[in-house]
């Protein structure tokens, strides 16, 4: 049983305990590393922050990982040392590094700090896969591949302790993003901005903010200066060492005068409570938004000059490329264009329906064709290109789930990205946004994945299989990643879906379509969120129904192929469930406890995903019973909405268990609990209710005249 939040304590355990085989021998290419070794930090280098953090954090990882306490010393004495050293000719790159070991000599040598501390996580990640304290001879350039890979805090909403800054670094990632509002000002909170800067140096991470900044204001207005000045320029003359700013259509909304859009603000485009059909700003590229971004980027550039800007081309990458051409035609060129890797992208179902890809999946590992097809114009006209790629794992899948484990599918994925860097120079990744990510077998590869010397991902993927579950257990483990690979493919959450049962999963409500009511009101329910949650159920929608999008087929012809794509997934990813649960007796006891987390994660997907299938049946069942005219046919569908329900509570108090024992299962950094036992409780006594409510009034309806 863990509390809530409880799951922090195993965040902040940057190495696992005991990863040694004991049964293991160095062999005669090999150096090992015992007690009677040293790391040896220079006077030269120990100066550089992130070089020492680099040389204290290697200290802890032999004596956490490896059972191997060495002492630190500044002078060398030629034999049996570790060597951590700066070298700025080895590249270009900051992070660059050079691994050179011989039988009792390890040498670490980076362009920067930042090189010193990727390379001795690399030299972890040697040790981990064999399981003891053993290097090959030989010498190895290492360096990344992408320039930039940014994440969320996994620990919080924009919190970031010291220890998940070094988990941070230790995923691969070299950049945070911090929701800003303001000087001092996060999402929901303050903070100290500037602690954050200077903290995150020490683990060779730079911070980008993600603008939540009001800039409601069009550019030719006549205090327009002063007005971005105040917004923005302020932010970067307060925080100069920050790295840039990140803006996205949807928080950076103002009043355009281009005639093809509202020019107001998305809840307020209307006229008398009539929605103009036009989009609001932030979600068409707009003929005078590069007047705006230019604004903003000269009031930053202002007091850093070299500030990176990057502007997301999310909300509008729908739009006519034509339209979006001539946006780009006009960006100013140091400005960097990302663009969403998976959206908008078509796909045609089995009975001819066309549906589209609307937010962040795993259940795609191509381009969208609009995505590549912007990469290509942003690419003709010289502008950096930069990849929403949500490598780190955490699509939105499954909302309250820390990640997807289906390694197979991600593998794709990142060969998909490797292209992308090769054909148009993305090498900018925003890894992931406020659903924040968690340490995995997926973070290992994407890790190896985006940094020379190239790896063979499958190679490694087993490799990582016999380090996590021994080898005994290898076989089946990579059989469940297939299956769980394979049931990703079949499906992709439609926007219906998102913001209602893949939201959150096991504790979404079932609504009771007849509107069985003295108070006249909607059948939309109230869910209820933590005071301290961010988002709390803005993203979420009771009342399930169709969101129908006019560039893919309504609803009633989408659904009967993506329930059975629903319904396949279940299959297989049960399948998988079924294969991890009879693995347990050849897991050896060091590697339990990341077994059972895995198993605890297959499980409460598996409840996601059953939630997902029983809501849909559950709409159509309820459209028919609004539509029957007879008796005897209204009973017996009310008697198969009845059996749903009871089946639905089921659901959900199978997926007690799971969430009792992880804590994590359940919560997302923006919207905190929405799945934990209270969610998961609330929802079986809400289901109950309606069965003894509405659904016995309606029974008690139809039998009006019939006796």
């Amino acid at each position: 049983m863990e509390q809530n939040y409880e799951f922090r304590k195993r965040l902040r355990q940057v190495h696992r305990h005991n990863r040694v085989n004991p049964d293991l021998q160095p062999k005669s290419d090999e150096c090992a590393v015992d007690q009677n070794w040293a790391i040896v930090l220079h006077d030269d280098f120990a100066s550089d922050k992130a070089v020492r953090t680099a040389a204290l954090d290697f200290q802890n990882y032999l004596e956490v990982s490896m059972g191997v306490s060495i002492p630190m010393r500044q002078k060398s004495c030629g034999i049996r040392e570790i060597r951590f050293e700066l070298d700025a000719k080895i590249s270009s790159r900051e992070d660059a590094f050079i691994l050179y070991v011989e039988h009792e000599l390890i040498i670490v040598t980076g362009k920067t700090g930042k090189g010193v501390f990727a390379g001795s996580i690399y030299v972890e990640d040697l040790m981990n896969l064999r399981e003891a304290p053993f290097l090959t001879h030989g010498k190895a350039f290492c360096e990344p591949l992408i320039e930039v890979r940014g994440v969320h805090s996994g620990f919080g909403l924009d919190d970031f302790p010291d220890h998940h800054l070094n988990a941070i670094a230790h995923a691969g990632f070299n950049e945070i993003y911090l929701f800003i509002r303001g000087i001092g000002k996060c999402a929901n909170s303050y903070c100290d901005i500037q602690d954050l800067i200077d903290r995150a140096e020490l683990y060779g991470l730079d911070v980008m903010f993600y603008s939540y900044i009001p800039g409601y204001k069009h550019p030719e207005e006549q205090d327009a200066e002063e007005y971005f000045e105040e917004a923005f320029g302020s932010i970067f003359k307060h925080y100069p060492k920050a790295k840039g700013i990140m803006l996205v259509g949807e928080t950076a909304e103002f009043p355009s005068r281009d005639p093809a859009t509202t020019g107001k603000r998305w809840n307020e485009s209307l006229w008398h409570g009539i929605p103009d059909s036009r989009p609001s700003p932030g979600w068409w590229p707009c003929k005078d938004y590069p007047l705006w971004i230019n604004a903003v980027r000269k009031a930053i550039q202002k007091h850093k000059p070299d500030a990176k800007i990057v502007f997301s081309t999310y909300n509008w990458l729908w739009a006519p490329a034509e339209e979006r051409r001539k946006f780009l035609e006009v960006l100013p060129k140091d400005i960097e264009v990302l663009v969403p890797f998976e959206m908008f992208k078509s796909i045609r179902l089995d009975n001819g329906a066309y549906r589209q890809v609307l937010d962040y999946t795993i259940s795609e590992t191509d381009f969208s064709e609009c995505c590549l097809e912007e990469m290509d114009m942003a690419s003709q006209l010289g502008l950096r290109i930069g990849v929403t790629s949500m490598t780190c794992g955490t699509p939105w899948n499954f909302g309250t789930a820390p990640y997807v484990p289906a390694p197979m599918q991600w593998i794709k994925k990142f060969r998909t990205l490797q292209e992308a860097k090769k054909k148009h120079g993305a090498d900018n990744f925003y890894d992931s946004h406020h659903m924040g990510w968690w340490p995995s077998i997926i973070t290992d590869l994407g890790r190896a994945a985006f940094r020379q010397p190239e790896t063979d991902l499958e190679v490694l993927l087993r490799k990582l299989t016999v380090r996590d579950y021994g080898e005994k257990a290898a076989d089946d483990i990579m059989d469940v990643w297939r299956l769980w690979s394979e049931a990703m493919t079949f499906f992709v959450a439609s926007n219906e879906n998102q913001y209602g049962p893949f939201r959150v999963g096991p504790s979404y409500p079932l609504v009771f379509h007849p509107n069985v009511t003295r108070t006249m009101e909607s059948k939309e329910i109230k869910f209820p969120t933590m005071e301290n949650s961010y988002a709390g159920s803005h993203w979420l929608k009771t009342f399930f129904q169709p969101f129908e999008n006019s560039s893919q087929s309504p609803y009633s012809f989408r659904r009967k192929p993506e329930l059975a794509n629903q319904m396949k997934m279940l299959e297989l990813w049960q399948s998988g469930v079924n294969k991890l649960a009879g693995a347990e007796n050849m897991i050896p006891e060091n590697k339990l406890d990341i077994y059972h987390e895995l198993l605890l994660l297959g499980k409460f997907i598996e409840c996601f995903m059953i939630t997902g299938i029983n809501v849909n049946k559950w709409y159509q069942l309820n459209l028919k019973l609004l539509n029957s005219e007879e008796v005897s046919q209204s009973l017996r569908l009310l008697d198969e909405i009845e059996a749903l329900a009871e089946s639905e509570i089921v659901n959900a108090q199978n997926a007690i268990p799971c969430v009792d024992a992880d804590s994590r299962l359940g919560w997302e950094p923006s919207m905190e609990y929405m799945t934990g036992r209270w969610h998961l409780e609330w929802k079986i006594k809400q289901v109950r209710t309606m069965i003894n409510g509405d659904i016995a009034a309606y029974r008690k309806m139809l039998n009006l005249g019939t006796n």
